[in-house]
């Protein structure tokens, strides 16, 4: 344990370890806590293999005592290796991982994946989340930004970039609670139609709709994109947290469905995570093991690079991409604190719904997920971008401009112009 030992001395914080027998290592007077109940939890720390000691900690083997910005700075010192320099393996493993790609996303497993995460509890979430429940990277415009306006504020970037005008044919893919699909209605005037697999967000935004008496030109489905019909196309669509479920082998399939779906001319936002690393099959150390277990079981990251490579072979055409990184790191620590600082309330709401054993559990998991997250955007192992492309219709002296073949003006001044009322 000399190795552990020296691990724990180098850390930015003082962190204190106690051995299954009862024997202390590191600081007296400890910033961090880890009792350890099993000797393996212990060999995964002393590893490295950060992810085992979170499944450790989830599961009960490991207890915690300190503040989620602490442990993750622990965390950080006692990895091994960079979680994102395994590469993409040889061709044999990149074509099984597509074939595991392929299947495991089905209609149905995506739809238990969906339901899995965003229907464990309404109330859960409304409790670290901003009034609107927006459940994506937000946008910190000025960095004294509250997490609220700075979620108003992504809303606004995404309409626009999208250049939303009153009359609009609008479709979110993914809509979460409708933070979005309101905001798009009520502020630019489109009708607005959104689509997400999750039963609680589905019966959330419906009554929000009904609430604000916007029957007439906001709708909500409880559908998957690939079974979405359209009377005629869309004039915009935007895709926010979404496509990190739609899978490898999928991805160039997502954007076809999506350039059917979307009026020639027309734009589409893509927003969501991307990998750190280019050759990416999830994060090292255990994490994406982690993370695939309790939070998001069918969840894939691709590059960038890969995404582009994907949305121009469904006959897209990217006209902007930004990277957004450290705004969600500040989101996901704002997420972590507001959480924190409600544990006993949260613990509640688990309990109450699923019982102590497994309440228990699903409080720990996204505890370690939103700080670990935080902690992932912060170094850089995974990115959030934000990718504007259009269906080009062919027409060489529509828009703007010759060759333009869409709404899009080449020039980014449309989107930071100020806008009456604003």
């Amino acid at each position: 344990m000399n190795s552990l030992g020296e691990s724990l001395a180098a850390s930015p914080v003082r962190v204190q370890v106690q051995l299954p027998g009862g024997k202390q290592l590191g600081a007296v007077n400890a910033d961090v806590r880890l009792i350890f109940k099993d000797r393996m939890s212990l060999v995964a720390l002393a590893m490295g293999e950060i992810g085992k000691v979170g499944a450790a900690i989830v599961e009960g083997r490991v207890l915690v005592e300190g503040h989620m910005r602490q442990l993750m700075a622990v965390a950080a010192a006692l990895l091994k290796v960079n979680p994102i320099e395994e590469g993409g393996g040889t061709w044999w493993q990149r074509v099984m991982l597509r074939a595991q790609s392929m299947a495991a996303h089905t209609l149905a497993h995506d739809a238990r994946n969906i339901q899995f995460h965003y229907d464990l509890s309404d109330d859960f979430y409304a409790l670290w989340l901003d009034p609107r429940r927006v459940y994506s990277c937000a946008y910190y415009r000025t960095p004294d930004l509250t997490l609220a306006k700075a979620q108003e504020a992504k809303l606004d970037l995404i309409c626009r970039k999208l250049n939303l005008q009153a009359g609009e044919r609008f479709l979110d893919i993914g809509g979460g609670w409708g933070g979005l699909l309101l905001w798009a209605a009520e502020n630019y005037g489109v009708d607005a139609t959104g689509i997400t697999l999750s039963q609680n967000q589905y019966a959330h935004v419906q009554k929000l709709i009904e609430a604000r008496g916007l029957s007439g030109r906001v709708r909500m489905q409880l559908v998957d994109y690939r079974e979405l019909k359209a009377a005629q196309p869309f004039d915009k669509i935007a895709s926010v947290g979404m496509f990190e479920h739609v899978g490898r082998a999928q991805m160039v399939h997502y954007f076809e469905t999506v350039r059917g779906l979307l009026q020639p001319g027309g734009l589409m936002m893509t927003h969501g995570i991307t990998a750190g690393a280019v050759e990416h099959s999830q994060l090292g150390a255990g994490m994406g093991d982690f993370i695939e277990q309790y939070i998001f079981p069918g969840g894939e990251l691709l590059h960038i690079s890969t995404v582009l490579h994907d949305m121009a072979l469904g006959g897209l055409e990217m006209v902007d991409t930004e990277n957004l990184r450290p705004h969600y790191a500040k989101t996901l620590w704002a997420w972590s604190d507001a959480l924190e600082s409600q544990l006993d309330v949260a613990a509640s709401i688990l309990n109450q719904q699923y019982g102590p054993d497994k309440g228990g559990r699903a409080l720990r998991a996204y505890r370690l997920y939103l700080a670990g997250c935080a902690l992932g955007f912060e170094r850089g192992w995974i990115a959030l971008h934000q990718m504007l492309a259009t269906r080009p219709n062919g027409d060489l002296q529509s828009g703007t401009m010759p060759g333009a073949q869409s709404i899009y003006p080449f020039t980014r001044d449309y989107i930071y112009a100020p806008r009456e009322g604003r």
